[in-house]
């Protein structure tokens, strides 16, 4: 799948929820894992530039999570990346675009750098 790279260099982001581990099946609670074994986490973001404002969820995982992430936290993404998605579940098309992150990370000083892998 085609990964697009997303320029922030003019955007304003702020967590828009805290970062919560990604839930892979809603049925069972299994929390999703990358290929390498690291949970993967989801991170709601405010990604304002001067044209509009979006809610973005990301996915990132979780070594790359700045600790104590809280709504309104100016942050910065690192190789925030957007891939088209398609799936049919149940007879109906659905599709979106998903957002992924190598990192977020909180842009206050004296905050605590994203987790040692």
């Amino acid at each position: 799948m085609r990964q697009i790279p997303v320029d922030t260099t003019n955007a304003t982001v702020m967590v828009a929820k805290t970062p919560q581990p990604k839930v892979k099946d809603r049925r069972t609670g299994e929390i999703a894992i990358d290929k390498d074994g690291v949970t993967l986490m989801t991170v709601e973001v405010m990604f304002s530039t001067p044209e509009e404002v979006e809610i973005l969820k990301l996915t990132v995982p979780q070594p790359g999570v700045s600790e104590d992430l809280t709504m309104g936290t100016p942050v910065a993404l690192t190789g925030l990346v957007a891939s088209a998605w398609e799936n049919e579940f149940n007879g109906q098309k659905r599709h979106g675009i998903a957002f992924r992150a190598v990192a977020v990370t909180s842009l206050v000083a004296g905050a605590s750098k994203p987790k040692a892998a």
